[in-house]
């Protein structure tokens, strides 16, 4: 995983930080700046100075904003191939004698509820999720090498492996291709240079103002912390909606309820798991 020291800062915590970061820079320029009032200095320079560091701050801003917010739709996109992939392998289980497709769709309800849970509630990430998400892969490929005995091209293999390429895809672009942190000291370092040569250029030039700084301060906090929620997978204020997975579970239990007084049915006379049902109650 792909962890930075601001991942463990709460955001609203890192927004007062960031301000804090830049009234100090402003103000430490400002004074540097009254220092060498007496001295006339050509206040050209440095205003081309001042004017060129922004720039450049806006631009690397921009940069980064363009990485995380391209990586925050993939995610959504991402959602919804998992749960079409899902959705799809569990139709496909038809494909599968009785006893194979029960046990098939009974993972693959607890399959999608894992899925949904560590997505909704962050903090129930941990290695055992993660261990029973591969131990499910595992049992379904198992079912699924049974079926290529007969059929190398079977599709219900294929849908499988569409199910395990996009668990891989999701997992590598929310926790591994993040902004790196090299990146984020040099914005942080940025901010604090081109904050202080606008306190500075104030300084020199006795134009002062504590409203600009302020605004300065919060619009350039605001953007950076919009840039590391949009980074972080399911942390801050900006989430990536769950509905697409949250409708294939419904559809799902909703199958099995009706197949469960249906037992002829071909698609499936499973019992729901007392963990779906409970999923499906917190997704309400």
């Amino acid at each position: 995983m792909n962890v930075t020291i601001l991942d463990y800062i709460p955001l609203w915590v890192l927004f007062v930080m960031t301000i804090t970061l830049v009234m100090l820079a402003v103000e430490a320029g400002y004074l540097l700046g009254k220092s060498h009032q007496g001295r006339h200095v050509d206040t050209s320079p440095v205003s081309t100075m001042v004017g060129a560091a922004l720039g450049l701050l806006a631009f690397m801003l921009a940069f980064t904003f363009g990485m995380s917010g391209n990586r925050f739709e993939i995610r959504k996109e991402l959602v919804v191939e998992d749960a079409n992939a899902i959705r799809t392998a569990y139709l496909r289980a038809d494909l599968l004698n009785e006893s194979e497709r029960t046990m098939t769709r009974i993972l693959l309800r607890e399959y999608v509820d894992i899925r949904i849970d560590v997505s909704l509630h962050p903090e129930h990430r941990s290695i055992n999720s993660l261990a029973r998400t591969e131990q499910i892969q595992d049992q379904l490929w198992a079912i699924g090498l049974k079926l290529s005995q007969k059929d190398p091209n079977a599709l219900f293999l294929q849908s499988l492996n569409n199910v395990f390429d996009n668990h891989n895809k999701r997992i590598s672009i929310a926790f591994t291709n993040r902004i790196p942190g090299t990146i984020w000291l040099v914005l942080y370092a940025m901010l604090f240079f081109s904050m202080a040569a606008v306190g500075y250029y104030s300084g020199i030039t006795v134009s002062r103002s504590r409203l600009i700084a302020v605004v300065l301060a919060v619009a350039f906090s605001a953007i950076l912390i919009l840039i590391d929620d949009l980074d972080r997978p399911q942390q801050g204020f900006l989430k990536v909606s769950q509905q697409a997975m949250i409708s294939v579970r419904n559809k799902m239990n909703a199958d099995a309820m009706m197949n469960a007084g249906n037992p002829g049915k071909s698609t499936g006379d499973e019992q729901i798991p007392a963990s779906s049902q409970d999923a499906a109650k917190d997704s309400k």
